[in-house]
């Protein structure tokens, strides 16, 4: 019980410092549990709890998600399950949609609401991994006693983002535990498990999102793995990543607008009749690898004549 209180007066005290709130996001988000939510730190209570009807419709309209991170939280799960941790997938409200844990953890993680259909938002249960990381749109680890509510304190929780195919918050995926010999070392290795993961999700939405289009890695430095075009059979661009959106600097309206991939990716400037003979010997050259270079095959394939192909080819240097 006092170790309670003295959690609640040390949050109190810290809030209150503008200093601690500008240099500490955890300090910054007690702060906003406080003047937005208008929420206590001595308080014990639960996150909220949606009906099963309006569960339900969270699943309905996250359906896409759900199907886009299972296959990824199973194999998380696999990787984390044995240690004591829990996974939970939220959609952008913070509503738990999925969840993975084992059977002898389960009692415990039911009472503090790490469990489908709950809401793990700020307004709802303070300063958290996945309310935090929904709050800020940025990975974040809440080790024990960061979070804002006592009864919350044995719980250590790292939490990444998840983005749609346009770049906009989606979700979150959250990796929590209460064992007691868990250090902040060991929660900086699961906080980049679940930044990885976190990104194969993402890139798996991205991707069927675009079903039948090409992906094109973007040079992105850290980011290469995350940063992707989606180009369309004419090679321009049908969407970007947001790692790919920061590094090219592209935006909803530039890719409306039918932007080539050669030009997003500030490739050499040709001219326009260089383009169309580098297309048209393109096209020849996928009409030839189709038959195995069987001149005559790739002519009819062309619809044109077998002598007429070999003049192209010797114009384009494809002898």
């Amino acid at each position: 019980m006092h170790e309670h209180s003295a959690h609640a007066e040390h949050v109190y005290t810290s809030a209150q410092r503008d200093s601690a709130a500008a240099s500490s996001p955890v300090v910054a988000s007690w702060r906003r549990c406080m003047t937005m939510h208008q929420l206590a730190p001595e308080d014990a209570r639960a996150p909220l709890r949606l009906t099963e009807q309006e569960f339900q419709s969270a699943r309905e309209q996250s359906e896409q998600l759900i199907a886009s991170a299972t296959e990824e939280l199973d194999r998380l799960f696999t990787t984390v399950g044995k240690a004591g941790c829990c996974l939970l997938l939220t959609d952008k409200n913070g509503i738990a949609l999925e969840r993975r844990g084992a059977a002898g953890d389960d009692k415990q993680f039911r009472e503090l609401g790490l469990w489908t259909g709950s809401v793990w938002t700020e307004a709802s249960i303070g300063t958290n991994g996945i309310g935090t990381a929904l709050a800020d749109e940025r990975a974040v680890a809440i080790f024990r006693d960061q979070h804002f509510f006592c009864s919350n304190t044995s719980l250590s929780c790292t939490t990444a983002p998840i983005r749609d195919h346009r770049g906009r918050l989606a979700a979150a995926l959250d990796i929590s535990t209460c064992r007691d010999d868990v250090n902040e070392m060991t929660l900086a290795i699961l906080t980049q498990t679940v930044r990885d993961a976190a990104m194969r999700i993402e890139l798996n939405l991205f991707r069927s999102a675009f079903t039948g289009a090409r992906f094109l890695m973007v040079p992105a430095g850290a980011n290469s793995a995350a940063a992707l075009l989606a180009v369309d059979r004419h090679d321009l661009v049908l969407g970007a990543t947001r790692a790919a959106r920061i590094a090219l600097q592209l935006d909803d309206k530039r890719i409306a607008a039918g932007i080539p991939a050669a030009d997003a990716l500030h490739e050499a400037v040709v001219s326009q009749e260089d383009e169309i003979v580098e297309a048209e010997k393109a096209a020849l050259l996928r009409a030839l690898s189709r038959v195995g270079g069987n001149v005559s095959k790739a002519a009819i394939a062309l619809g044109i004549s077998r002598a007429t192909l070999h003049r192209k080819m010797k114009k384009l240097d494809l002898h």
